[in-house]
């Protein structure tokens, strides 16, 4: 179980079991979105989650998929909690890592969106990366495969 929450700390959460999968994600939305150089997204089922304080607001913003993307923050620092993607159903959680209060602990299993990560950004040797998205099927582990299929059939 990790925990983690906002920057001001009216919002606390905990994962009850580890992540699925770790996305390292350089997309030009990501970037914006953060401000920074990429986002860390851990994907672990909805019910998975349980919020310990406070209640973190939905807010939809527009995806490079065109179906959308439901950031989940904290309605007083508006910090970025986790997300939603695929028309925002509440199924499946892309948590922040740098919201984690250990976010050392969880490293990537994959950098996506190399085609528009920064020039300067220095993948670690031997990293998993792709220049855009990936087949799930061909990355995962078995586990969490079958974790996914649970989820959604």
């Amino acid at each position: 179980m990790r925990e983690g929450g906002c920057a001001c700390g009216a919002v606390r959460y905990r994962m009850n079991r580890g992540p699925m999968f770790v996305h390292c994600c350089h997309c030009t939305s990501c970037q914006t979105e953060t401000g920074s150089a990429f986002a860390i997204n851990a994907l672990i089922e909805s019910d998975q989650i349980e919020t310990l304080k406070g209640s973190p607001l939905p807010v939809m913003t527009p995806s490079e998929s065109g179906r959308g993307q439901q950031i989940w923050r904290c309605p007083d620092c508006q910090v970025a909690l986790w997300s939603n993607y695929g028309g925002a159903r509440d199924i499946l959680r892309f948590v922040r890592v740098g919201t984690l209060d250990e976010p050392g602990e969880i490293e990537p299993d994959i950098h996506i969106y190399t085609r528009s990560k920064l020039p300067w950004v220095r993948l670690p040797e031997g990293a998993l990366a792709v220049e855009a998205y990936y087949d799930s099927s061909q990355v995962w582990p078995a586990e969490s495969l079958e974790r996914r299929k649970a989820l959604f059939g």
